[in-house]
């Protein structure tokens, strides 16, 4: 079985909302539900015959973390059960008292349920992704990866040709590295869907994430 994988840009900062599937159990996780993306995660789950059993976010920014009280909400009012919601640990209170920076529009409170901890699986019906504390963006971003399927969910930490901003609050520039360095030892086939932008995979990034890494090492 494969996983399934939408991306629905949303938002002001085009923020790839992702849902990702399991065809036959008919389940799904959404990843970094923003604002406004309620109705086009919810009209992607209808068409597939998905339940949206989990939202998670990469980090607790509020263009990764804004629909969550809304898609919980929904989930509430059509399936009467509550939707489990994820994020690091050191992100938790990002998410009970968010910090709208520069956000064009209020961003609700949530209260996570799942702890997200490095190296635990999360799972829809077969789909399993593995947590990977990737900090450097935020103090608890993480990233997600369907070894099965060869997909990693990177969120602001690797970017196409770029690397995720740190001069923001929750920024380490020496933990982003360190994190970058990691991701570098993930099969170069490995297709990459970040937080923001198009596509890529792990060996078209290699060349200047290894530089990153000597200048970070002070080689």
């Amino acid at each position: 079985m494969s996983a399934e994988v939408i991306v629905l840009p949303s938002g002001p900062l085009r923020t790839n909302v992702v849902l990702v599937g399991d065809p036959e159990r008919r389940e799904a996780i959404a990843i970094d539900p923003a604002i406004p993306s309620l109705a086009t995660l919810a009209a992607a789950a209808k068409e597939q015959h998905w339940r949206i059993v989990l939202a998670v976010v990469t980090h607790g920014h509020w263009d990764h973390m804004g629909e969550l009280a809304a898609l919980s909400d929904h989930v509430q009012r059509q399936e009467h059960r509550d939707l489990a919601i994820g994020v690091h640990p050191l992100d938790w209170d990002r998410l009970l008292h968010p910090q709208p920076i520069a956000a064009p529009f209020p961003i609700p409170e949530v209260l996570p349920t799942v702890a997200l901890q490095e190296g635990e699986t999360i799972r829809a019906g077969l789909v399993a992704l593995r947590v990977l504390h990737t900090p450097g963006h935020t103090e608890g971003s993480v990233s997600f990866h369907d070894r099965a399927a060869g997909i990693l969910f990177s969120g602001d930490t690797l970017f196409r040709g770029a690397r995720g901003r740190t001069d923001l609050p929750g920024g380490d520039e020496r933990a982003m590295v360190e994190s970058l360095q990691r991701l570098a030892t993930l099969d170069p086939a490995t297709r990459v869907i970040p937080g923001h932008g198009a596509e890529t995979t792990i060996g078209a990034e290699l060349a200047w994430i290894q530089r990153d890494v000597r200048r970070g090492s002070g080689s």
